[in-house]
């Protein structure tokens, strides 16, 4: 017996071995990308000059930038649609879900790897799948038919014991562990669950808190695949495609953490961060303004059908307003045929798109110092949209108890508990789901190119010294990739085009950033200076190649979070730590420094001295990157590396 991750990892291992810190790589077998992160990776996969993805699968959602209040996002639809239609990519058309919720109904397989351009692909874990939020330049990469590099992580076995009680929830579960180990406790792991109380649990809500994970910094969590995963997949008319996976023993794993779901309570994350977790008895009472149900967290039709037969009969409070954003049109067809739609109008709520928008700051924005309680996974200051907004995390089940009450309330005080059987048949209707045209007729294709859509920025070799490199800016610990590089509604338009897109990066926390960013370039380059889980959050890209752009030409932190690790890396920015944290507090904003014999001491493995020449000390800093990352460092980044 073994882990389910050490199982899928060591059977997909096509370079390397099994050690843990030690990096590996593995084959991927599927891909995933969203619209807000694809654009880019799909530019940087046509400078690869290729035919033809060579995965077993490989789909674009467009799901993020549905708002169309001009032309930018529907011609990126455009080009998505035709990049998918010539190179052999299967396509999921504006409307027709949330990435997350659809792959799972549709393609996420148990023992298959699976790599995606967005933090929340670890959904697919809850299928008993390896799946991992990457940058979209490493998706490019897999769909070229290269492997995916990683740290081999250590396995974080939750035990779960006992049952939920009713109202209490799998976003519970999740919050719990985020309680006990905060944003950075899952650095460097992947959380993988097993236990007697794993059976009590159906996929969409194994699906939720392994999405969720991504909070805890965790390279990805899974769960087992067994007879519950079969029976989701049967009633998706792929039941073909089980392969049984059998939970691991305590012996297979690292560590340990137990939950006794029977003795869960509700939680609620408050601000602005979804480690703030405390049980939901401490704000009983507070009023809420807004309140929003969905996301790839808590959109499934577990959790809207749910919502809706404790909304019968009842009627919103009059001072907050409530908004649904369902996962899929699969679930919207569902509520539909049973009824349960109807109990949402009913009720006062606001309908909306099957998409991300309200998560990521499009649509739906809470009014000026809102309470918003949301279903959704992050609560990061400013990325609802409105930055006096506090923003509040909790299941579906506390959201809809706020709307009802117009405050935060137990929602045992709703009455009797529906209990939720999965429907006997589905009607599966994957029209949606746009088929690419044949490899023999791929040459017939034309791409269509909005004016929006700038070309990729030339990328050069690291130099052996920077001389004068300005601090543009200092921040704090937990500076997640929201901070870096917005989204919304403003933003997010401007994915595929990275002069525009650049003059937005920082823009929550010092909106002169770009332009002191760009002097600093015209005089030598610039550096960042951070904390530690530096880059937390989203699997945006942009975060590191917008930066770059504006000139900058080394991050220098305490330490990283994975993902944004990474895309420094593939874009040529030379991610440093410090050595001794204590350095940090001496260096302000503004100071010089310069740094010398870079590409030795990378080669060497030594560590690398940063000169502060305004005040006239050196800093010893780390990196700790591999081999094949110092050569990638060195080439400028992963599209010059190698070619």
């Amino acid at each position: 017996m073994t882990s389910v991750a050490r199982k899928i990892l060591k059977e997909h291992i096509v370079e390397g071995a099994w050690e843990v810190g030690k990096e590996i790589g593995i084959k991927i077998d599927q891909t995933l990308t969203q619209d807000a992160t694809g654009t880019m990776a799909y530019l940087q996969f046509e400078a690869m000059k290729v035919k033809r993805v060579t995965t077993e699968l490989s789909v674009s959602y467009i799901d993020h930038n549905t708002l169309q209040s001009d032309f930018k996002n529907p011609d990126d639809h455009r080009y998505l649609m035709s990049i998918a239609d010539k190179y052999g990519i299967k396509c999921s058309r504006p409307g027709n879900g949330i990435c997350h919720q659809v792959n799972l109904e549709r393609f996420a397989r148990p023992g298959k790897t699976l790599i995606g351009s967005d933090s929340h692909t670890p959904t697919a874990g809850g299928m008993g799948q390896i799946a991992i939020g990457v940058g979209g330049l490493d998706i490019a990469i897999a769909m070229r038919g290269g492997s995916f590099h990683l740290k081999t992580p250590k396995i974080m076995g939750i035990k779960l014991t006992g049952k939920l009680q009713p109202f209490v929830a799998a976003k519970d579960v999740i919050l719990e562990v985020l309680r006990r180990i905060g944003v950075k406790g899952g650095v460097g792991h992947i959380l993988e669950y097993f236990g007697p109380g794993v059976k009590t649990l159906i996929v969409p809500e194994r699906a939720t808190i392994t999405n969720m994970g991504a909070e805890t910094g965790a390279t990805t969590s899974v769960f087992p695949s067994d007879e519950i995963t079969k029976q989701f997949l049967a009633l998706e008319g792929r039941e073909d495609q089980w392969i049984e996976l059998p939970e691991g023993k305590d012996e297979d794993f690292d560590e340990i953490m137990e939950i006794n779901l029977s003795e869960l309570e509700p939680l609620i994350a408050k601000p602005h961060s979804p480690g703030n977790v405390v049980p939901l008895s401490e704000l009983y009472g507070m009023k809420v303004d807004q309140v929003a149900i969905g996301s790839c967290t808590n959109s499934s039709l577990k959790d809207l059908w749910t919502v809706a037969q404790l909304l019968k009969g009842k009627k919103i409070a009059r001072a907050t307003v409530l908004g649904i954003s369902p996962g899929s049109r699969q679930v919207v067809a569902e509520l539909a045929k049973d009824g349960s739609l109807a109990n949402f109008y009913a009720a006062g709520a606001r309908m909306l798109e099957n998409a991300c928008g309200p998560c990521i700051g499009i649509g739906f924005a809470p009014k000026t110092n809102a309470v918003r309680l949301c279903t959704f996974n992050r609560n990061f200051f400013g990325r609802s949209g409105v930055k006096s907004a506090n923003v509040y995390l909790v299941s579906p089940e506390v959201a809809v108890a706020a709307a009802i009450f117009g405050e935060v309330t137990d929602p045992r005080k709703l009455g009797d508990y529906p209990k939720f059987k999965m429907p006997e048949s589905l009607e599966i209707d994957d029209s949606m789901i746009l088929e690419p045209a044949s490899e023999e007729k791929a040459d017939e294709v034309e791409i269509i190119r909005g004016p929006n859509i700038a070309p990729l920025p030339d990328f050069f070799p690291l130099p052996d010294q920077f001389d004068h490199l300005s601090v543009v800016i200092k921040v704090e610990d937990d500076i997640t990739t929201d901070h870096i590089m917005p989204a919304g509604a403003k933003i997010l338009p401007l994915r595929s085009n990275l002069p525009l897109i650049s003059m937005h990066v920082f823009e929550q926390i010092d909106e002169d950033f770009p332009n002191r960013a760009l002097k600093a370039k015209e005089a030598g380059g610039g550096v960042v200076v951070g904390g530690s889980n530096y880059g937390q959050g989203s699997s945006r890209e942009h975060a590191a190649l917008a930066p770059m752009y504006l000139g900058i030409k080394a991050k220098l932190v305490k330490s990283y979070a994975r993902i944004h690790k990474d895309n420094l890396v593939n874009f040529g920015i030379l991610p440093l730590e410090f050595k001794n944290e204590e350095d940090y507090d001496k260096i302000k904003q503004g100071d010089i420094l310069s740094i010398k014999n870079i590409i030795a001491s990378l080669k060497e493995g030594k560590d690398i001295i940063v000169r502060n020449e305004t005040q006239g000390f050196d800093i010893p800093s780390t990196y700790n990157l591999s081999e094949r990352e110092t050569d990638i460092i060195i080439a400028g980044g992963s599209l010059t590396y190698g070619s």
